[in-house]
Protein backbone atom coordinates (compact mmCIF):
# COMPACT_ATOMS: atom_id res chain seq x y z
CA UNK A 1 0.00 0.00 0.00
CA UNK A 2 0.80 3.50 -0.37
CA UNK A 3 1.57 5.36 2.41
CA UNK A 4 1.14 8.62 1.53
CA UNK A 5 -1.87 9.93 1.58
CA UNK A 6 -3.43 12.31 -1.40
CA UNK A 7 -1.91 15.74 -0.16
CA UNK A 8 1.65 14.03 1.16
CA UNK A 9 1.43 12.11 -2.62
CA UNK A 10 0.72 16.06 -4.14
CA UNK A 11 3.60 18.08 -2.58
CA UNK A 12 5.94 15.25 -3.16
CA UNK A 13 5.28 15.30 -6.62
CA UNK A 14 5.80 18.59 -6.91
CA UNK A 15 9.05 18.65 -5.16
CA UNK A 16 10.11 15.92 -6.75
CA UNK A 17 9.46 17.68 -10.18
CA UNK A 18 10.99 21.29 -9.25
CA UNK A 19 13.46 20.78 -7.25
CA UNK A 20 15.89 19.42 -10.38
CA UNK A 21 15.52 23.51 -11.39
CA UNK A 22 16.47 25.30 -8.66
CA UNK A 23 19.85 25.97 -7.87
CA UNK A 24 21.70 27.21 -4.87
CA UNK A 25 23.65 30.11 -5.77
CA UNK A 26 26.68 31.62 -3.76
CA UNK A 27 27.94 34.56 -3.88
CA UNK A 28 30.82 36.12 -2.21
CA UNK A 29 29.61 36.27 2.06
CA UNK A 30 26.21 35.77 0.82
CA UNK A 31 23.78 32.53 -0.31
CA UNK A 32 20.38 31.98 -1.79
CA UNK A 33 18.19 30.07 -4.50
CA UNK A 34 17.66 30.03 -7.97
CA UNK A 35 15.08 29.02 -10.73
CA UNK A 36 15.94 27.87 -14.32
CA UNK A 37 13.46 29.47 -16.64
CA UNK A 38 14.67 29.26 -19.97
CA UNK A 39 17.01 26.25 -21.66
CA UNK A 40 19.89 27.84 -22.63
CA UNK A 41 21.02 28.33 -18.86
CA UNK A 42 18.92 31.36 -17.46
CA UNK A 43 18.05 31.78 -13.73
CA UNK A 44 15.29 33.77 -11.98
CA UNK A 45 16.72 34.85 -8.39
CA UNK A 46 15.74 37.89 -6.04
CA UNK A 47 17.68 41.21 -6.53
CA UNK A 48 18.66 41.63 -2.64
CA UNK A 49 20.13 37.70 -3.20
CA UNK A 50 22.64 38.83 -5.53
CA UNK A 51 23.23 42.78 -4.39
CA UNK A 52 26.00 44.29 -6.20
CA UNK A 53 28.05 41.09 -6.37
CA UNK A 54 28.41 40.77 -10.68
CA UNK A 55 28.96 36.67 -10.57
CA UNK A 56 28.94 33.76 -8.49
CA UNK A 57 28.48 29.83 -8.27
CA UNK A 58 25.24 27.76 -8.89
CA UNK A 59 24.92 24.21 -7.78
CA UNK A 60 21.76 21.83 -8.60
CA UNK A 61 20.67 18.96 -6.80
CA UNK A 62 22.56 16.43 -8.85
CA UNK A 63 25.84 17.85 -7.74
CA UNK A 64 26.24 19.83 -11.03
CA UNK A 65 27.87 23.45 -10.46
CA UNK A 66 28.71 26.35 -12.35
CA UNK A 67 29.80 30.06 -12.62
CA UNK A 68 27.11 32.71 -13.60
CA UNK A 69 26.84 36.39 -13.99
CA UNK A 70 24.28 38.56 -13.36
CA UNK A 71 22.88 39.64 -16.42
CA UNK A 72 20.33 42.26 -15.01
CA UNK A 73 19.07 43.70 -11.19
CA UNK A 74 15.84 45.43 -10.60
CA UNK A 75 15.60 46.29 -6.71
CA UNK A 76 12.25 47.99 -6.47
CA UNK A 77 10.99 44.65 -7.99
CA UNK A 78 13.53 42.45 -5.74
CA UNK A 79 14.00 40.61 -9.36
CA UNK A 80 17.46 39.42 -11.17
CA UNK A 81 18.16 37.28 -14.19
CA UNK A 82 21.44 35.21 -14.02
CA UNK A 83 23.22 33.32 -17.05
CA UNK A 84 25.37 30.21 -16.56
CA UNK A 85 28.58 29.90 -18.28
CA UNK A 86 28.22 25.89 -17.80
CA UNK A 87 25.64 22.90 -18.06
CA UNK A 88 22.58 23.65 -16.26
CA UNK A 89 19.31 21.40 -15.77
CA UNK A 90 16.36 22.09 -18.39
CA UNK A 91 14.13 25.05 -17.75
CA UNK A 92 10.92 25.03 -15.00
CA UNK A 93 7.28 25.38 -16.15
CA UNK A 94 6.15 28.75 -15.37
CA UNK A 95 2.59 29.29 -14.64
CA UNK A 96 0.62 32.09 -14.03
CA UNK A 97 0.07 33.93 -10.26
CA UNK A 98 -2.95 36.12 -11.35
CA UNK A 99 -4.90 32.33 -11.53
CA UNK A 100 -4.27 31.76 -8.46
CA UNK A 101 -6.76 32.07 -5.22
CA UNK A 102 -6.84 32.04 -1.88
CA UNK A 103 -6.61 28.49 0.24
CA UNK A 104 -4.98 26.92 -2.66
CA UNK A 105 -1.85 24.35 -2.04
CA UNK A 106 1.43 25.94 -3.25
CA UNK A 107 4.99 24.05 -2.24
CA UNK A 108 8.17 26.68 -2.01
CA UNK A 109 11.21 24.77 -3.45
CA UNK A 110 14.55 26.13 -2.13
CA UNK A 111 18.29 25.13 -2.35
CA UNK A 112 20.26 26.50 0.31
CA UNK A 113 22.81 24.05 0.15
CA UNK A 114 23.01 22.55 -3.10
CA UNK A 115 23.32 19.18 -2.50
CA UNK A 116 20.20 18.88 -0.95
CA UNK A 117 16.85 21.07 -1.82
CA UNK A 118 14.73 22.57 1.08
CA UNK A 119 10.42 21.86 0.66
CA UNK A 120 7.85 23.72 2.74
CA UNK A 121 3.92 23.28 1.96
CA UNK A 122 1.11 25.35 2.39
CA UNK A 123 -1.79 27.42 1.65
CA UNK A 124 -1.76 30.49 -0.82
CA UNK A 125 -2.98 32.75 2.20
CA UNK A 126 -3.91 36.24 0.96
CA UNK A 127 -3.13 37.52 -2.74
CA UNK A 128 -2.56 41.19 -3.67
CA UNK A 129 -0.73 41.99 -1.04
CA UNK A 130 2.23 44.89 -1.52
CA UNK A 131 5.66 44.74 -0.04
CA UNK A 132 7.54 47.99 0.22
CA UNK A 133 10.70 48.29 -0.97
CA UNK A 134 13.65 51.11 -1.57
CA UNK A 135 16.44 51.38 -4.15
CA UNK A 136 18.34 54.44 -2.88
CA UNK A 137 15.81 57.75 -2.15
CA UNK A 138 13.43 55.58 -4.24
CA UNK A 139 10.41 53.86 -2.73
CA UNK A 140 8.11 51.28 -4.35
CA UNK A 141 5.98 48.35 -3.52
CA UNK A 142 6.25 45.40 -4.79
CA UNK A 143 2.50 44.31 -6.42
CA UNK A 144 0.25 41.84 -6.06
CA UNK A 145 2.94 39.90 -3.92
CA UNK A 146 1.69 36.10 -3.41
CA UNK A 147 1.54 35.22 1.10
CA UNK A 148 1.44 31.89 1.58
CA UNK A 149 1.72 29.82 5.19
CA UNK A 150 4.28 27.74 3.98
CA UNK A 151 7.34 28.87 5.49
CA UNK A 152 10.85 29.86 4.15
CA UNK A 153 13.93 28.45 5.37
CA UNK A 154 17.74 30.67 5.36
CA UNK A 155 18.79 30.92 1.86
CA UNK A 156 15.93 29.95 0.15
CA UNK A 157 14.70 33.22 -1.00
CA UNK A 158 15.02 33.43 -4.80
CA UNK A 159 14.09 29.89 -4.94
CA UNK A 160 10.37 28.60 -6.45
CA UNK A 161 6.88 28.66 -5.44
CA UNK A 162 5.08 26.08 -7.19
CA UNK A 163 1.13 25.10 -7.60
CA UNK A 164 0.23 21.70 -7.17
CA UNK A 165 1.00 20.88 -11.65
CA UNK A 166 4.51 22.27 -10.47
CA UNK A 167 4.36 24.84 -12.46
CA UNK A 168 5.93 27.89 -10.67
CA UNK A 169 4.01 30.48 -9.95
CA UNK A 170 6.61 32.99 -8.06
CA UNK A 171 9.91 33.94 -6.76
CA UNK A 172 10.35 33.76 -2.62
CA UNK A 173 11.46 36.54 -1.28
CA UNK A 174 11.03 37.49 2.05
CA UNK A 175 9.35 36.00 5.46
CA UNK A 176 6.14 38.07 6.20
CA UNK A 177 6.33 36.54 9.74
CA UNK A 178 6.07 33.72 11.88
CA UNK A 179 5.06 30.90 9.76
CA UNK A 180 4.62 32.93 6.65
CA UNK A 181 6.60 33.47 3.34
CA UNK A 182 5.91 36.12 0.68
CA UNK A 183 6.74 35.68 -3.17
CA UNK A 184 7.22 37.69 -6.20
CA UNK A 185 4.19 36.90 -8.17
CA UNK A 186 5.06 34.99 -11.92
CA UNK A 187 2.71 37.13 -14.32
CA UNK A 188 2.44 39.07 -16.99
CA UNK A 189 4.05 41.94 -15.25
CA UNK A 190 6.83 40.03 -14.41
CA UNK A 191 7.65 38.79 -17.66
CA UNK A 192 7.81 42.40 -18.81
CA UNK A 193 10.60 43.14 -15.88
CA UNK A 194 12.84 40.37 -17.34
CA UNK A 195 12.50 41.06 -20.79
CA UNK A 196 14.00 44.04 -19.85
CA UNK A 197 16.29 43.04 -17.93
CA UNK A 198 17.63 40.77 -20.64
CA UNK A 199 17.63 43.71 -23.28
CA UNK A 200 18.92 46.07 -20.81
CA UNK A 201 20.34 45.20 -17.35
CA UNK A 202 17.71 47.73 -15.57
CA UNK A 203 14.52 48.26 -15.66
CA UNK A 204 13.35 52.03 -16.47
CA UNK A 205 10.61 53.46 -14.67
CA UNK A 206 8.48 56.50 -15.03
CA UNK A 207 7.69 58.84 -11.99
CA UNK A 208 4.19 60.85 -10.82
CA UNK A 209 5.38 61.57 -7.59
CA UNK A 210 1.89 60.85 -5.73
CA UNK A 211 1.11 58.41 -2.98
CA UNK A 212 -2.93 57.30 -2.05
CA UNK A 213 -4.97 54.91 -0.51
CA UNK A 214 -8.00 52.80 -1.72
CA UNK A 215 -10.74 54.57 -1.16
CA UNK A 216 -14.64 53.98 -2.39
CA UNK A 217 -16.49 56.20 -4.44
CA UNK A 218 -19.41 58.36 -3.46
CA UNK A 219 -22.66 56.07 -4.48
CA UNK A 220 -23.86 58.15 -7.65
CA UNK A 221 -20.64 58.24 -8.78
CA UNK A 222 -19.90 54.54 -8.50
CA UNK A 223 -23.53 54.05 -10.74
CA UNK A 224 -22.54 56.54 -13.37
CA UNK A 225 -19.00 55.01 -13.76
CA UNK A 226 -18.95 51.31 -13.25
CA UNK A 227 -16.33 51.74 -10.89
CA UNK A 228 -16.41 51.18 -7.01
CA UNK A 229 -13.17 52.72 -5.56
CA UNK A 230 -10.63 55.11 -6.44
CA UNK A 231 -7.00 55.88 -5.35
CA UNK A 232 -7.68 59.05 -2.74
CA UNK A 233 -4.04 61.20 -2.90
CA UNK A 234 -2.50 61.16 0.48
CA UNK A 235 0.50 62.85 -0.85
CA UNK A 236 1.06 65.27 -4.13
CA UNK A 237 5.12 65.52 -4.10
CA UNK A 238 6.13 69.41 -4.45
CA UNK A 239 7.43 70.05 -7.86
CA UNK A 240 6.62 66.31 -8.94
CA UNK A 241 4.59 65.92 -12.12
CA UNK A 242 1.73 65.24 -10.17
CA UNK A 243 2.04 68.60 -8.75
CA UNK A 244 2.75 69.94 -11.86
CA UNK A 245 -0.63 68.62 -13.07
CA UNK A 246 -2.56 70.27 -10.81
CA UNK A 247 -3.33 67.33 -9.44
CA UNK A 248 -3.87 67.57 -5.15
CA UNK A 249 -3.91 66.06 -1.78
CA UNK A 250 -7.51 64.77 -0.77
CA UNK A 251 -8.16 64.37 -4.86
CA UNK A 252 -9.86 61.09 -5.32
CA UNK A 253 -8.05 59.71 -8.76
CA UNK A 254 -10.63 57.32 -11.04
CA UNK A 255 -8.20 56.60 -14.13
CA UNK A 256 -4.84 57.03 -15.17
CA UNK A 257 -4.01 56.56 -18.89
CA UNK A 258 -7.82 56.14 -19.33
CA UNK A 259 -7.70 53.01 -17.17
CA UNK A 260 -9.44 52.96 -13.99
CA UNK A 261 -7.35 52.17 -10.52
CA UNK A 262 -8.21 51.62 -7.46
CA UNK A 263 -5.19 51.24 -5.48
CA UNK A 264 -1.24 51.91 -6.52
CA UNK A 265 -0.52 48.81 -8.30
CA UNK A 266 -2.78 49.95 -10.86
CA UNK A 267 -0.89 53.18 -12.01
CA UNK A 268 2.45 51.60 -10.92
CA UNK A 269 1.91 49.23 -13.75
CA UNK A 270 1.48 51.35 -16.77
CA UNK A 271 5.13 53.94 -15.07
CA UNK A 272 7.81 51.66 -17.32
CA UNK A 273 9.95 53.27 -19.81
CA UNK A 274 7.44 54.15 -22.49
CA UNK A 275 5.89 56.15 -19.98
CA UNK A 276 8.76 58.72 -19.26
CA UNK A 277 8.17 62.27 -20.92
CA UNK A 278 4.61 60.75 -22.30
CA UNK A 279 1.16 62.16 -21.76
CA UNK A 280 -0.69 60.64 -19.24
CA UNK A 281 -4.64 61.80 -18.92
CA UNK A 282 -5.37 61.34 -15.32
CA UNK A 283 -9.13 61.55 -14.31
CA UNK A 284 -10.01 62.61 -10.51
CA UNK A 285 -13.01 63.87 -7.84
CA UNK A 286 -12.17 67.01 -6.74
CA UNK A 287 -14.96 68.14 -3.73
CA UNK A 288 -17.81 66.61 -6.12
CA UNK A 289 -16.59 67.80 -9.46
CA UNK A 290 -14.41 65.03 -11.92
CA UNK A 291 -11.13 66.81 -13.11
CA UNK A 292 -8.90 65.99 -16.05
CA UNK A 293 -5.52 66.99 -16.19
CA UNK A 294 -2.42 65.46 -18.45
CA UNK A 295 1.02 64.72 -16.00
CA UNK A 296 3.76 63.85 -17.87
CA UNK A 297 5.95 61.38 -15.71
CA UNK A 298 9.88 61.89 -15.41
CA UNK A 299 12.11 58.78 -15.15
CA UNK A 300 12.39 57.58 -11.92
CA UNK A 301 15.94 57.64 -10.14
CA UNK A 302 16.59 55.47 -7.84
CA UNK A 303 20.16 56.91 -6.16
Amino acid sequence: MDPLDSYSRTVSTVAAEVAPHVASLRIGHGAGSALVFTDDGLLLTNAHVVASAPEGIAAFTDGTQTRFEVVGADPLSDLAVLRAHGPTPSAAELGDADALVVGQLVVAVGNPLGLAGSVTAGVVSALGRSLPVRSGRAGRVIEDVIQTDAALNPGSSGGALADAAARVVGINTAVAGIGLGLAVPVNATTRRIVGTLLADGRVRRAYLGMVGVPAPLPAAVAERTGQDAGLRLVEVVAGSPADHAGLRTGDLVLSVGRRAVSDAQGIQRQLFSDAIGAALPVTALRSGAMVDVIAVPSELISS
